[in-house]
């Protein structure tokens, strides 16, 4: 195996757990269809495709990130900023679908967006091409964001029922 392909491989595999982990995490279940939700919103079956090409995309960015480094240091930062991302990512879904907490899903996925251009910034000091790869995620982060926004206010007792009251 050549040292251009173990990052590639690597990069492959985190973005698959980051996925998968993302997925086992979705519940798709009767609280989650019972909630009102804009007109605009995507149909279910088109998410599970979009973060495909999401993750791909992340995935080739580390890579070229990682390619163009020079040091140990630039790949230290570069891996922080992936692993928090990662985090962040994973983050959301378990409070959205498994907690019921919009209201706090919405708190962090602006640290989700925020570590997205974190990314950004970092890869484009390395590779504007790996920089330029993330572009979508971003959008499409901004894009969830607004969609949150809106079912926390479409579904005004979000809040109050997961308290309990």
């Amino acid at each position: 195996m050549s040292g251009a392909t173990l990052p590639v491989l690597v990069a492959g595999a985190a973005a698959l757990l980051v996925g998968l982990a993302g997925g086992v995490a979705t519940r798709t279940d009767a609280w989650y269809h019972g909630l009102r939700v804009p007109a605009w919103k995507p149909p279910d079956r088109a998410f599970g495709p979009i973060w495909a090409v999401i993750l791909a995309l992340a995935a080739a960015s580390a890579s070229l990130g990682w390619s163009a480094s020079a040091g140990t240091a630039e790949r230290a930062l570069l891996l922080a900023a992936f692993g928090l991302n990662a985090v962040l990512n994973i983050a959301w879904s378990v409070l959205f679908f498994r907690l019921r907490r919009p209201d706090w899903a919405l708190a962090e996925i602006v640290l989700l967006w925020l570590s997205i251009l974190l990314l950004v910034i970092v890869l484009a000091r390395l590779s504007l091409a790996g920089a330029l790869l993330l572009l979508p995620y971003l959008g499409w982060v901004g894009v969830a964001a607004f969609l949150n926004l809106r079912i926390l206010r479409l579904n005004p007792g979000l809040a109050a029922d997961a308290r309990g009251g």
